[in-house]
C-alpha cells in the first residue's frame, strides 16, 4: 500500500482529487477522515496541511505527496521531486501599495516585508543585495501594509484580484509554482512499483491536456502542404479514401494553436475537418 499525502482543502485539493479520479484511483465514499483508502488501487490518501506535506514525505510519514512547488522549495525538503503536474499554477511575487512610486528593487531597501515564505524571500533578497526586514505571517499576508504591519508583501498570486482588493500592485515575480509529485527517496521496491504505475496513469492524463485529435479529408496532391502544417506527436496518419486521389489525415494539435492551424489547413484544401477531445495519451 502506497500512502500519498494530499492537501486537505483548497484549489490544490480539488485538482488533486480530480487527477486521482481520472487515473482510476477512487477514494471510499464514506465520510472523509484523515486517512482514506482507494477502492481499487493499492493507495491510501493522507490529508495534511500543504506546508506539512514536504517534511512528511521526506521523513517517511507518507510515501509520496502532491504539493505546491512554493511549499516544496520553502521547506527545503529532502524528498525527491518526481514529476511536475502542470496544475494549480501560481507565482510568488513582491507587491507594494498601489500609490507607491516603484522604480526597481532598490525600493525595498530598509523596508519591512510580510510573508509566509521567509526562506525563499531571504534567498532572493540576499541574491540581489537588498537589506530589508522580514515579518513572517501565517495567512492573510495581503492585509499587512493596510494595517501598518509592513511596507510590502511577498505572497502567492494567481489572478491578482486579492492584491487589487487590498490596494496593492505586483511589482516583481520571484518564482513560478505548480503542483509537484514528490516521493520519499528511500521507497522500497514494492512501493516504487506502485508509484511507477500511478505515474504512468498521471502522465497519460497530463499528456492529453490542451490537445485535440483532428481528422480531415484532402486531395492527395495537397498532402505535403497539409502535413507541413500538422506537428503531430511523430507524424500524421494518412489513410487512402474510397474516392480515388483522396486521403484521410489524422493528427494531434495543441489547443493553443488550434484556430490558427485549422484556418491554414482549410486554405490549403482540407475538407470535412472533425475535431475530437482527447482524454489520455499513452506514449
Amino acid at each position: 500500500m502506497l500512502r500519498i499525502a494530499v492537501q486537505s482543502k483548497g484549489r490544490l485539493y480539488d485538482e488533486t482529487i480530480a487527477l486521482l479520479d481520472e487515473a482510476g484511483i477512487n477514494l471510499s465514499k464514506t465520510k472523509r477522515t484523515l486517512l482514506l483508502s482507494a477502492v481499487d488501487f493499492p493507495v491510501e490518501v493522507l490529508f495534511l496541511r500543504d506546508d506539512d506535506i514536504p517534511q512528511s514525505v521526506a521523513n517517511g510519514v507518507a510515501d509520496v505527496g502532491i504539493v505546491g512547488e512554493n511549499e516544496y522549495v520553502e521547506k527545503g525538503s529532502e524528498a525527491e521531486m518526481v514529476k511536475r503536474l502542470g496544475f494549480s499554477c501560481c507565482r510568488l511575487s513582491l507587491a507594494i501599495p498601489k500609490d507607491e512610486d516603484y522604480k526597481g528593487l532598490q525600493w525595498f531597501h530598509g523596508k519591512t516585508i510580510a510573508t509566509s515564505y521567509p526562506k525563499i524571500l531571504t534567498d532572493f533578497l540576499k541574491k540581489h543585495h537588498i537589506s530589508a526586514s522580514i515579518h513572517e505571517i501565517s495567512g492573510s499576508v495581503e492585509i499587512a501594509p493596510g494595517i501598518g504591519l509592513a511596507d510590502a508583501i511577498f505572497d502567492i498570486v494567481s489572478s491578482g484580484s486579492t492584491l487589487i482588493s487590498n490596494q496593492l500592485k505586483e511589482v516583481k515575480t520571484v518564482m513560478k509554482s505548480e503542483a509537484l509529485l514528490i516521493a520519499d527517496r528511500a521507497l522500497p521496491p514494492n512501493k516504487r512499483a506502485i508509484l511507477e504505475e500511478m505515474l504512468f496513469r498521471f502522465t497519460a492524463i497530463l499528456e492529453a491536456v490542451g490537445k485535440k485529435y483532428v481528422l480531415l479529408n484532402a486531395r492527395k496532391d495537397r498532402l505535403q502542404d497539409i502535413i507541413a502544417l500538422l506537428p503531430g506527436m511523430k507524424s500524421p496518419t494518412v489513410t487512402p479514401l474510397a474516392t480515388k486521389g483522396w486521403v484521410s489525415v489524422q493528427s494531434v494539435i495543441t489547443e493553443k494553436h488550434f484556430w490558427e492551424i485549422i484556418g491554414k489547413l482549410k486554405a490549403v484544401g482540407a475538407e470535412g475537418i472533425i475535431v475530437i477531445p482527447i482524454e489520455k495519451i499513452i506514449l
